[in-house]
């Protein structure tokens, strides 16, 4: 027994000298770049940063675009992705309402109904008190309960409520991720036809331009280099243009898949690139409210959660366990007097368990779920500082966006005026329609790059409110 109270009392001690866990050291900066991000560029308008603005759950509505919005509830309504989260959502709730349960006291009933038979020679005499065979009847309630003393079952049900968090953040993070990824390929694709009607209007026009320069070949008015220089151009913008309707295509498969449906889905009704309206107010939250609104690190965070309370688990396997046990009952010969008087019994009991010596086993399962706690908080600090990079590379590329499209409009203003002039000058006599065509050609191609900034201008400004968490604190409870 001295024996015993000594490894016990040494184990104690042991546990109690335990050094505490190192909270993460949260990166706080006062802003996300070096210098104030800016879209006021010189003669353009459209966008401004909103500092401090709240962010709508259905940011995309923004866009104006009924089309738009109904590919993005489909696919949010649809995904296989989202249903995936969701049925471990509910796995992970299920699998933390049965752990409660379970720590509840524990309550079983029980019968037993046996035939017992004895001979009385193997125990040496000649006769027993009881006529054998006879029939033994018992029926008892029994009820356990372990006591939580050093917080191992609350360390428990805290990892499996952080596990919970985990799911349910993650949940949030694919709706966010699925609703940016629909945007931004509709708006890709919506950009790869508007950029394919420009080329093919641009091609139509070449094509009459080798024409006319054909006939002057044959008339002597031109050389033949000059022929056989506007045929390579020709070929080489034809090249160009299966590129862009197989890129149309792919977005176009990505979009029903993300809708759950097959690639081949033609029942999607895809926003033109005239429909989409720039989103004016671009909110941009103070970095300390990012890490309470995305739920990535929000997700990061409860799995920070959870490797704390598993070396709680780890810390608390270090002590003692006490159980507590009773039984009542009734025991009978007879089945109809099972429940008579003078046949009910009762048992109380206390148990307790001390690891007194497994080596260094314990030890080093509690050093493997600190490591694992320390391993979560670096990820932790991670997913903060990816999200704060994320953001301070969206708010660069807007900047970056409104100086493209200022420029890309202003050449495809340009582009028009230039055609006006020739035109004007053509009807007078003063060029040729080969001139006219050319100055045609060229309005077509500033058009198509004017498309293609706007395009990133409107995919940038959907990775921003992405990045920014997507205001799914703003939705409707979910039923």
């Amino acid at each position: 027994m001295r024996i015993a109270l000594t490894s016990l009392l040494t184990a104690l001690l042991a546990a109690c000298g335990i050094e505490p866990l190192r909270a993460p050291e949260i990166p706080e900066p006062q802003a996300y770049t070096a210098t104030p991000p800016t879209l006021e560029v010189a003669g353009a308008s459209g966008q401004a940063f909103a500092p401090g603005a709240d962010i709508p759950a259905q940011w995309w509505a923004l866009y104006r675009s009924p089309s738009l919005d109904r590919l993005v509830r489909a696919a949010l309504d649809d995904s296989p992705t989202l249903a995936r989260a969701a049925a471990k959502l509910r796995g992970a709730e299920a699998a933390l309402a049965s752990r409660q349960d379970a720590a509840l006291p524990k309550v079983d009933a029980k019968l037993h109904a046996n035939r017992v038979d004895v001979k009385p020679e193997s125990l040496g005499a000649r006769q027993l008190p009881v006529e054998m065979p006879l029939n033994l009847y018992l029926a008892s309630v029994n009820v356990s309960y372990t006591l939580d003393l050093f917080g191992a079952t609350r360390s428990d049900l805290e990892a499996l409520r952080a596990t919970v968090d985990y799911d349910r953040y993650e949940l949030q993070a694919a709706r966010q991720m699925l609703a940016g990824n629909v945007v931004t390929t509709a708006v890709r694709a919506a950009s790869l036809r508007a950029q394919i009607a420009e080329a093919e209007r641009a091609l139509d026009l070449q094509a009459r331009q080798l024409a006319i320069v054909e006939q002057l070949e044959k008339s002597g008015g031109v050389a033949k280099v000059d022929v056989v220089a506007r045929r390579e151009e020709l070929a080489r913008s034809r090249a160009a243009l299966p590129e862009l309707r197989r890129d149309l295509e792919l977005a176009r498969h990505r979009l029903a898949i993300y809708a759950g449906r097959p690639p081949g889905a033609a029942d999607l009704v895809e926003p033109s690139f005239d429909e989409l309206q720039l989103p004016h107010d671009l909110p941009v939250s103070v970095p300390s409210a990012l890490v309470r609104q995305r739920a990535d690190v929000l997700a990061a965070e409860a799995l920070l959660r959870e490797a704390g309370a598993r070396v709680g688990v780890a810390t608390a396997n270090l002590y003692p366990q006490v159980t507590l046990t009773a039984t009542a009952g009734s025991l009978s010969t007879s089945g109809s007097g099972l429940f008579s008087s003078g046949t009910g019994f009762y048992l109380l009991g206390a148990s307790l368990v001390q690891p007194i010596f497994h080596g260094d086993e314990l030890q080093a399962k509690r050093r493997a779920a600190v490591a694992a706690y320390d391993q979560a908080a670096a990820a932790y600090r991670e997913a903060i500082l990816a999200a704060f990079q994320n953001v301070a590379d969206t708010l660069r590329a807007l900047e970056a966006d409104a100086a493209k499209v200022k420029e890309r409009t202003e050449a495809a203003e340009a582009g028009r005026a230039y055609e006006v002039i020739v035109a004007a000058r053509h009807a007078a006599g003063g060029v040729s329609e080969l001139a006219l065509l050319e100055a045609q050609r060229r309005r077509y191609l500033a058009r198509a790059d004017e498309v293609r900034a706007l395009a990133d201008r409107h995919a940038d400004s959907a990775a921003l409110f992405q990045a920014m968490g997507g205001g799914w604190w703003n939705a409707p409870p979910a039923r």
